[in-house]
């Protein structure tokens, strides 16, 4: 078990909170470390932002180089008017961000690794679309499903195929992430058991580890990379799909 690469994703229950209806409630190793992300996200807000002086720390200038990643990304991409969901989307970035890094610590936990996760920001951002452009367009939302200029012959199949585009949103942006972060834990897990299972093997089996440690080395990089690029394109189409919300006309 020690070797075996899905055991990491396994969610076990810490201690219980009760029963409602006759289904338990559990504090479990995926909320923990939520709650660490939560932790994490704050202190450092906290700490980065607490000074504020003219010439900045090191943590004030990585807050603000956060800030305006994410604002500039929301600014270039919903327009002035897109920086009222300001919060919702810096608050997205830093969470996929700090919970992806937390989870390449050995023995630590990576939630976004979980679909279920992954699913509800994604319905969280798809439920805020739909709302807003609703409460903004009224039933000129719709007109997000009816590109302009298209023949009307064509029109119908077009509208059912921006349907079906719109509906599979949240599916695509939670997969995206879940996809990644799921994968590259389990090539992770199975290159660093082949290390421990041939260096048990005498002096040729270390002889033969040394590629699975480069690999195993050359994973855990790319993997940083990953976490980092995968909470910029779920921020980056967030604000996409904010700017359909905006502006849902063609």
């Amino acid at each position: 078990m020690a070797n075996d690469p899905i055991s990491q994703f396994k969610i076990n229950s810490i201690f219980s909170l009760g029963e409602v209806g006759g289904v338990e409630f559990a504090m479990t190793n995926s909320a923990v470390f939520m709650i660490a992300t939560i932790v994490v996200i704050s202190s450092f807000l906290i700490m980065s932002t607490s000074g504020r002086g003219l010439v900045p720390s090191r943590w004030q200038s990585t807050a603000e180089l956060v800030y305006e990643l994410v604002a500039s990304t929301l600014r270039n991409t919903a327009g002035t008017e897109g920086m009222k969901f300001f919060p919702l989307v810096f608050s997205l970035f830093t969470f996929v961000l700090t919970a992806n890094l937390i989870g390449m610590f050995p023995y630590f936990f990576t939630v976004t690794s979980h679909i279920i996760v992954t699913l509800a920001l994604a319905l969280l951002v798809i439920t805020t679309v739909i709302l807003y452009g609703f409460m903004r367009n009224g039933i000129g939302f719709l007109k997000l499903f009816v590109p302009s200029g298209v023949p009307g012959a064509i029109l119908p199949f077009i509208v059912i195929i921006e349907i079906l585009s719109f509906l599979s949103r949240p599916v695509s942006l939670s997969l995206r992430l879940f996809g990644n972060m799921l994968a590259g834990h389990i090539v992770l897990k199975v290159f660093a058991g082949f290390i421990v299972s041939l260096t048990a093997a005498g002096a040729a089996g270390w002889l033969g580890a040394i590629f699975p440690f480069a690999m195993t080395i050359a994973l855990t990089a790319l993997e940083f990379l990953v976490a980092c690029l995968q909470a910029y394109v779920f921020t980056i189409l967030t604000c996409v799909y904010l700017n359909d919300a905006i502006h849902p006309s063609h």
